[in-house]
């Protein structure tokens, strides 16, 4: 079964990726409206080796139309999507949303 996975942080940074799901991902571009982005500082010992660094945005949904993410739609296999959560610490949860184009896909907000 193949999802969207859209990114705004570090997952559409070349390593993450490469570190996370063993392949560099194609996505196209893509806007989230109604959510805006703050910095949530990084401590688990992990992610900040992989990701290399110490600040990561986060997703904020506000309902405001004026507030806009601009990212990246990634189409992935469930597995890596599973592989995704597992690379997510427990700040992010995972929730499906519409985005500008109409698709369907998941995201990353606070938790």
């Amino acid at each position: 079964m193949k999802h969207y996975l859209f990114s705004y942080g570090t997952l559409q940074l070349e390593n993450v990726q490469l570190a996370s799901f063993g392949r560099k991902l194609i996505g196209e571009k893509e806007v989230l409206i109604g959510f805006k982005l703050k910095q949530l500082q990084i401590t688990d010992e992990a992610v900040l080796a992989i990701s290399e660094e110490k600040f990561h945005p986060i997703a904020i949904q506000t309902n405001n139309t004026n507030d806009r993410i601009l990212g990246t739609l990634y189409q992935i296999s469930q597995q890596e999507l599973e592989q995704a959560d597992r690379y997510e610490v427990s700040d992010y949860k995972r929730i499906e949303v519409t985005f500008q184009s109409r698709k369907k896909g998941w995201i990353y907000v606070k938790a």
